[in-house]
Parts: C-alpha cells; sequence; structure tokens
C-alpha cells in the first residue's frame, strides 16, 4: 500500500465505505477529498492521520444519513397491520387467585368497571356481591327475537300498497323532514314523519282540528320542535321504494359473530387469540352452533371472510335460524402468524365484531377489558360443567354499562342440560345482544350522523325527481344512466352502508352539529335508532371480492380502518 499509487489507495478507501445506489459515497471521495484545494497535495495517510477536526466524522454522518434513510424506507414499506398494533394492558397478577379452592366465576368484573355481569356474582352468603343494576335486568316477555327497529315495516304495511301523500321540508333547527300522511278510517289520518334522531308515527283523530289539518299541523302535532312553515308534495311516481328503503335501511338477517378460546390460566389477550389447536369439548360446542363449512366458493353471508383466495382460513362455522344466516368467526380457524403475538389476521375480524362467544376450557375466569376493541361490546361465556350430565353447560353474559338489557333470561342456575334448548337460547341471544349493541350510546351517534346524511339525500331525490315531474329543468344524470335504475339516494345509500365511515380515533367523540334541537313533545312512538354504520355488508357480502377491501372505514369500518382494534376504526375506521 505504502508504494502504490495514491489514487489506488483513495479508491480501494472508497469501496469499503459504499452502502448501494444510494451515492453518499461518491460525495465523500469526489466533493469532500478530490475537489477541495486544502487536501489535493495530501497523500491519504496524511488525511488519515490528522487530528479530528470540530465538524462530526465523516463516516459518522454517512452512517446517520444511510440509517435515516432505511429508516423512511421501512416506514413506507411497513404493513398496515403494523399501524393496529396496540399496546397491551400491564399483566394481571392473580396467580395467588387461581390458586385458591371453590368454583371461580365464569366472570370477574374489571377493574375500571364499566361492564355489567348477568348473573350478578354473589358472596358466600349466596347474595349478590353488588346489587342487579338496571341494565342488567331483562323486562317481561323479552324472550324472543328483538326487532332492530320496529316501526321500519310500518310504511311497507300501511302506506306502499294504499294511496297517500308524502311531504318533503327543511327545517331550520331539525334539518330534513319527510312526511307520509294517509287516511285510516272516515275520522282519522296515519302519519309519519321521518327525522335525523328517528321517526315518529301516530292514528291522529280528525276532531281535534275544525278543518282538514295541512301538513305543518299534523308534522307539529308529532313534534312541536317543527318551525317550517310549509312542505313541499313529492309527484314522484317511484318515491314510495325510496321511502321505504329509508325507512328499512337498518333491518338484516345477517349477522357475524366472533368465538375464542380461552385455556385454563390464560389471561391476555395475546394468549387468547394465540390458541389453535381445537379441543375435543370446543369441537362439540361449535357443532351446536353449527356446521363447518369451506370457504372456498361458498355462497352464503360470509361476514367478511375470504371466499376467493382462502386469506382467510379454509372453513368456518355457519348456521341459518329463523329465516336468518348467521357467520362465526371462530379464533382457532382463522389464520395464525408466526411472531405476531397479537394476531392481528385473527383480531381484524373479530375485533370488528359486535358480539363474542368465549369457551373456556378450565376454569379460569374471563375479564372483558382484555380484548382491545372499540366495537366488541358483549361477550357471552360458556363453560362446560364438569359431573353433569355429558352435555351440560354454563353461561353468564357480560355487557358494556350502556348496553340495553336484552333476552332471553338466563335460568337459575343458568345451566343447560338439553342441547336442543341450549342452542334456541344461545343463538338468540346473539342475535338479541347485537341489536341491543346498537342502542349504545357510541353506535346511536354514529347512527344518527349516518340516518341524518341519507335522509337529506332522499329528501333531495324527491325534491328533484318531483321538479322534473312538474316541468322543470331535468337531472343532470337521466335515471336510465344510473346504476341499477335507483336513482341518487339508492346510491348514497349502498355507498353509506358499504363504506361503514369514519375512524374509531373519532368513533368516542360525539360530532358538533350547529343549531340540532331534539323533540320536545312526542306524541307517537319515537323509532329507536341504531347503527348503521356498524352494519355488515349488505348484498355485497355474497360477492366475491379481495379481502381486506370489506374492512375498510367504519367508512367507519369501521369501519375504521374499521377493520381495526385499538385506535383506529377497526376494523378500517371499523362506521
Amino acid at each position: 500500500m505504502e508504494g502504490g499509487n495514491p489514487k489506488d489507495t483513495f479508491f480501494s478507501r472508497k469501496r469499503s465505505f459504499t452502502f448501494g445506489a444510494y451515492g453518499g459515497v461518491d460525495k465523500f471521495s469526489c466533493n469532500e477529498v478530490s475537489c477541495r484545494p486544502d487536501t489535493a497535495g495530501h497523500s491519504l495517510t496524511d488525511i488519515l492521520d490528522s487530528p479530528p477536526s470540530s465538524s462530526p466524522p465523516l463516516a459518522s454522518t454517512m452512517t446517520q444519513r444511510a440509517a435515516d434513510l432505511f429508516e423512511i424506507i421501512a416506514k413506507l414499506q411497513g404493513s398496515r397491520l403494523d399501524e393496529q398494533r396496540c399496546e397491551f394492558p400491564p399483566p394481571l397478577k392473580v396467580l395467588s387467585f387461581l390458586t385458591l379452592g371453590g368454583a371461580l366465576p365464569l366472570i370477574l368484573p374489571p377493574k375500571s368497571g364499566g361492564y355489567w355481569i348477568d348473573p350478578p356474582l354473589r358472596c358466600e352468603g349466596g347474595e349478590p356481591k353488588d346489587p342487579p343494576s338496571p341494565q342488567a335486568v331483562v323486562q317481561p316477555g323479552a324472550d324472543g327475537i328483538m326487532d332492530r327497529d320496529s316501526s321500519a315495516a310500518l310504511y311497507r304495511e300501511n302506506f306502499i300498497h294504499t294511496y297517500h301523500h308524502s311531504f318533503t321540508a327543511v327545517d331550520s333547527s331539525l334539518g330534513s323532514l319527510v312526511l307520509s300522511v294517509r287516511m285510516e278510517g272516515e275520522e282519522s289520518v296515519r302519519v309519519i314523519l321521518r327525522m335525523k334522531e328517528g321517526s315518529l308515527h301516530d292514528v291522529i283523530p280528525l276532531s281535534l282540528f275544525p278543518e282538514f289539518p295541512s301538513a305543518v299541523q299534523l308534522a307539529k302535532m308529532l313534534c312541536d320542535s317543527v318551525t317550517v312553515s310549509r312542505f313541499e308534495p313529492v309527484s314522484y311516481p317511484k318515491a314510495p321504494q325510496l321511502i321505504s328503503a329509508f325507512d328499512e335501511h337498518r333491518l338484516s338477517d345477517t349477522f357475524k359473530f366472533g368465538v375464542l378460546l380461552q385455556r385454563d390460566g390464560q389471561l391476555t389477550e395475546e394468549e387468547i387469540l394465540g390458541n389453535c389447536e381445537e379441543t375435543k369439548d370446543f369441537l362439540d360446542f361449535l357443532s351446536i352452533l353449527g356446521e363447518n363449512v369451506n370457504l372456498a366458493g361458498f355462497t352464503g353471508f360470509r361476514g367478511g371472510l375470504d371466499v376467493t383466495h382462502g386469506q382467510t382460513g379454509s372453513e368456518s362455522v355457519f348456521t341459518t335460524f329463523r329465516g336468518k344466516q348467521l357467520m362465526f368467526h371462530v379464533a382457532t380457524k382463522l389464520p395464525f402468524t408466526e411472531g405476531d403475538c397479537q394476531q392481528l389476521q385473527r383480531k381484524r375480524h373479530i375485533g370488528n365484531d359486535i358480539v363474542s362467544l368465549v369457551y373456556q376450557a378450565g376454569h379460569t375466569p374471563f375479564l372483558p377489558d382484555i380484548i382491545s376493541s372499540h366495537f366488541l361490546h358483549t361477550f357471552i361465556v360458556v363453560r362446560r360443567v364438569e359431573g353433569e350430565r355429558e352435555g351440560a353447560y354454563q353461561v353468564s353474559i357480560t355487557a358494556r354499562e350502556d348496553v340495553p338489557p336484552f333476552g332471553p333470561t338466563l335460568p337459575d342456575p343458568p345451566i343447560f342440560t338439553e342441547l336442543s334448548q341450549f342452542r334456541e337460547f344461545l343463538l338468540t341471544k346473539l342475535i338479541n345482544a347485537e341489536v341491543s349493541c346498537y342502542r349504545a350510546q357510541r353506535f346511536q351517534r354514529l347512527e344518527v350522523r349516518t340516518r341524518c346524511s341519507l335522509l337529506e339525500a332522499l329528501r333531495s331525490e324527491l325534491d328533484a325527481r318531483s321538479q322534473c315531474m312538474l316541468g322543470a329543468a331535468p337531472l343532470a344524470t337521466p335515471p336510465s344512466e344510473r346504476e341499477g335504475g335507483g336513482g341518487g339516494f339508492i346510491e348514497n345509500f349502498k355507498r353509506a352502508i358499504r363504506v361503514r365511515s369514519h375512524s374509531f380515533d373519532n368513533l368516542g367523540s360525539p360530532r358538533k352539529t350547529a343549531g340540532a334541537a331534539s323533540p320536545q313533545k312526542h306524541r307517537g312512538a319515537q323509532t329507536p335508532v341504531s347503527s348503521v354504520a356498524v352494519e355488515k355488508e349488505v348484498g355485497s357480502e355474497t360477492s366475491n371480492q379481495q379481502p381486506g377491501a370489506s374492512e375498510s372505514p367504519p367508512s367507519e369500518s369501521s369501519s375504521s380502518g374499521l377493520g381495526e382494534v385499538k385506535g383506529q376504526v377497526a376494523p378500517g375506521e371499523e362506521v
């Protein structure tokens, strides 16, 4: 080296600093050494032996630049699943508790509270540890399948096949209004008033008015917050189809539920989601829920599972019950990812369900807050009873405190020995749990926003087409050119259902709206408001689309990504 050409030594040194095709070394060799006048007359040995200057060493500078570059590349190439990761809660210290004798409850309340349990925990004397809360008390007669919206079919049953009139208006405080009126006999009128908070309906006697009432008078009989002075008549022949589609947008015959396996000693989310082996008792339990189906080419309700490319496993559990299709996201049948402690390929489905079953293959209690999810609101925990005849199961329910009660009522003691009765109870309880969860505060806020958008689209569509019927300027896009011929409202409705809006970051925060006043006087019954934002894929569920596309934002899904799990709209922004 000492007798060689200085240039040879220089280029040999240059190669030792090469990091690839990023150009950092060329700048060092040419700009920093060869092209500087004060170093042109020195050999490379003199440069290397010179005392360090005040500026940072060139090698460390280049190393830092390379590290920054690789960090940027890693971020750009990172998987979206990494963005959905969440921080686990601190480990639960219950080893001493698990060594205690006696029967352990199926569910323990979280330390932070926020959940009700049915049946309530009892002290040693047999008395409930905590008095039953109103949320945990099921009203008598609530043993059938609950209606998600009891008045959704009212228009179809009482208006659509009879002579009636519909009207629209925009109220300064209530927003868009759609009113439907028909005669009920000779002495009364039946009225439905649709608002963003819900629908009001009643049968109003004509004797309350000195002469036949106007649309404004009828609307104020249902809600005294109405301030409009005039309603516009609807003159579009296909208006009943658009109105009935809006009224029934919350109705669904498809449901999806999670199924988790909890083994003895498992008290964390990562342990429960990491189970792969299915025990015989667990398989027996799955056979009660439904039958195993191959996902490849499956034509029924798929619940967001991939039926084309096999990216969500090869099989699942599916059943039909009272005219409804139920798909179960069984954690042990979803893909397991080595090295991923959070198992996001599993949690992206179960974390976006609203209700989940937990089968306990042991005696370790379940804590409802160990599964991080913005969507999961109810857990139904099942444990096989030892010492009883084969097929006896014990059941316990827990739900977030703002979830209203739902039937059927648990027997006392909550143990089932007849499998047929157990299956009837369990499937009915699952469906009612989801319907009841839609009335929780978080989902209600999403529903109000979605319903407001759909109602505005409906009113706009009815007004525009009525003007066309009366000879006004035609619509910019003829109805015949629109997909399906259903018009703008139908397309907006499909998008609102399919896209499940907003991220989970916005899921818990109320949206501020100016001038929104709720009705003060409700003469009629008000339609309960539930979440269309977290509505399962309607129609598109039976189509063969790429996995991952169906779980993106709760529009909200998620919803949130709603395919998500914590901190985002799960799901996507699982509404």
